[in-house]
């Protein structure tokens, strides 16, 4: 009997749905734009993604990787401050027009799983995963679960406090970390640095066309090939995600932290400072063994991966 499962990963504007064999490799792949504003537009896309790669493919479960809140039903999303879900009942609604049976998971646990069982954090007794993309998510593995909390709602590294009364989230509060170590705090600072010197900021503005259009990718790329502003920028930020890191060894104590989603392309031009930030600021330093800060290895398949592997050990044994 086949043990393929479809792994879905919803994105901020895009999903990826794959097949996905036992050893996490990806057989096939579906891609679907996903409109943050229209939640019937989002899982229409699901739904045609799914329904294409079922029908070249004898799969036995589908597990749906979000973004947002998911309760401990595995079915419903509380709340997404990317996307318009709220209370929104996913996993029924899916279920009406997918004949499968069907999970659903935050994106960044499908993650954190993926990079447990087949990735970086493979053998690790207590695994961090954080993911840097248009905001900051987390998951936590320990000795072989997920850990999600008494409401489903645990991991949500990139909510905690940074910066007391700092800049505003999405979430409606201020200083989250996410506002300091993630695409969007990327973009924000190298715009900022356009308007108050184009000068430092030209290659980066000629990577993206206009200055209002620089992204956090245009700031990776730009560093990547030696620009010195979009180091700089590369740096702060590094140093940000290092004292949050730093924030959750003192309450989780890992054995590693990995570090993954769209922004970590940046590598070790974000991960050394990161490290360095990470040892200075870290609580009973010297006196302590330190996580390992790696880099997530299964790139932007992982939540695809793990969404599957998750739906398969859920519900078909």
């Amino acid at each position: 009997m086949t043990n393929l499962a479809i792994g879905v990963d919803i994105g901020g504007t895009k999903l990826a749905a794959g097949v996905i064999d036992e050893a996490g490799a990806v057989l096939d792949v579906e891609h679907r734009d996903t409109p943050d504003s229209d939640v019937k537009a989002t899982e229409e896309a699901i739904v045609e993604a799914v329904e294409a790669l079922a029908a070249r493919h004898e799969v036995r479960a589908v597990g749906v990787g979000a973004a947002g809140w998911i309760a401990t039903d595995h079915a419903t999303v509380l709340f997404s401050p990317h996307l318009a879900w709220r209370g929104e009942p996913l996993r029924d609604e899916l279920a009406q027009r997918i004949a499968l049976p069907l999970i659903v998971e935050n994106d960044a646990n499908a993650t954190a799983w993926a990079e447990y069982r087949f990735g970086a954090g493979r053998g690790e007794p207590v695994v961090v995963c954080v993911t840097l993309g248009t905001g900051i998510g987390g998951g936590l593995v320990v000795d072989g679960s997920v850990y999600r909390g008494a409401f489903g709602m645990a991991c949500e590294y990139g909510h905690m406090t940074l910066v007391p009364d700092g800049r505003r989230c999405a979430c409606g509060n201020r200083g989250c970390w996410e506002m300091y170590a993630s695409g969007n705090a990327l973009a924000r600072d190298a715009q900022e640095l356009a308007a108050e010197s184009p000068v430092a900021a030209a290659r980066m503005v000629e990577l993206a066309g206009a200055a209002e259009a620089i992204t956090g990718t245009v700031v990776t790329a730009a560093a990547a090939a030696g620009d010195p502003a979009a180091e700089s920028i590369c740096t702060t930020m590094g140093r940000s995600l290092g004292r949050g890191l730093a924030s959750l060894a003192a309450i989780i104590d890992p054995s590693v932290f990995v570090i993954g989603g769209g922004v970590s392309a940046a590598g070790e031009l974000l991960l050394r400072p990161a490290r360095a930030e990470f040892a200075h600021t870290l609580t009973g330093r010297g006196f302590r063994p330190e996580a390992k800060v790696v880099a997530a290895s299964l790139g932007p398949e992982a939540g695809m991966v793990g969404a599957a592997d998750l739906a398969r050990r859920y519900l078909t044994g």
